[in-house]
């Protein structure tokens, strides 16, 4: 696969200097436990990256629950990180790779190629015997220079036109019940957008969270033509990471996020809700 990396890959680079390790792990609704599992033990050479605090900005009226970094800022933290145009990125969570995901996408847009996921996260890593250590790494500043790509990165004015003119397939990746409408325990309403297909994200995953093949991905999304334009999205532009880098496995090039996801849809009364399978 093009993006995720095994433990054994991984192990027999740990001393590279141009290796750059990220721990991502993070807890919805026990923010503090993430950085607190990372100083207990986390893999040789990794540094943190937390979700709320350095992934995503403050919350706004618009933008969902997950607004983008202030670019600026995020820049700053990847160059005090040692990590410039020739840095290889793997990045890491105990969350069946959502919030990796998350980082990896995000590098990807300001450019970066050289980023991939760890395969089976944190927990493969340890069961499979690998080391662990407490140490906190401290590395030599490098200048993280960006080349935005904001062809990966669909907006909600993107997605009305979508809707409108039929062009583009919407993916909602969040599990089916959000998606029907059935329950929706984070987010003040529930329902999806409008004409949006459900794939849940997790599927892309086997039930001890690694990643299925290239082949298993294409198989997912066989109903998709290769050439179409597809927005995915999730409730706040976290998990639908794990859907798009699935989709990028799979073949297809014309994928954009929708970041600000369901939570920024919901923001805007005119926007039309959809309940059940077939709206």
């Amino acid at each position: 696969m093009k993006y995720i990396v095994t433990n054994e890959w991984l192990a027999n680079r740990l001393n590279q200097e141009e290796i750059r390790i990220i721990d991502c792990r993070y807890y919805m609704g026990d923010a503090p436990r993430g950085l607190k599992e990372y100083i207990r033990g986390h893999i040789p050479g990794a540094l943190y990256f937390d979700l709320e605090m350095d992934l995503s900005s403050p919350i706004k009226e618009h933008g969902g629950r997950h607004p983008l970094p202030n670019i600026d800022e995020f820049i700053e933290k990847l160059s005090s990180a040692g990590i410039d145009k020739d840095t290889v990125v793997v990045a890491y969570d105990s969350q069946a790779s959502s919030i990796a995901a998350r980082f990896w996408w995000i590098l990807r847009y300001l450019g970066h190629e050289q980023v991939y996921v760890l395969d089976g996260g944190y927990e493969k890593w340890v069961e499979s015997g690998y080391p662990i250590t407490t140490d906190v790494p401290i590395y030599s500043r490098k200048t993280f220079v960006a080349n935005l790509q904001p062809h990966l990165i669909a907006t909600m004015e993107d997605v009305q036109r979508g809707i409108k003119d039929k062009s583009t397939l919407l993916i909602d990746s969040r599990e089916p019940k959000r998606y029907l409408g059935i329950a929706e325990p984070i987010d003040r309403i529930a329902g999806h957008i409008p004409g949006a297909k459900n794939y849940f994200w997790r599927e892309g995953l086997t039930e001890d969270a690694c990643w299925k093949t290239s082949i298993e991905q294409e198989q997912r999304f066989a109903d998709i033509p290769k050439a179409q334009e597809v927005i995915v999205y999730c409730g706040s532009g976290v998990t639908a990471c794990p859907n798009v880098l699935a989709l990028t496995e799979a073949g297809y090039t014309n994928v954009r996020l929708y970041v600000g996801s369901w939570s920024d849809w919901i923001s805007y009364p005119e926007n039309q809700i959809a309940k059940g399978k077939n709206e």
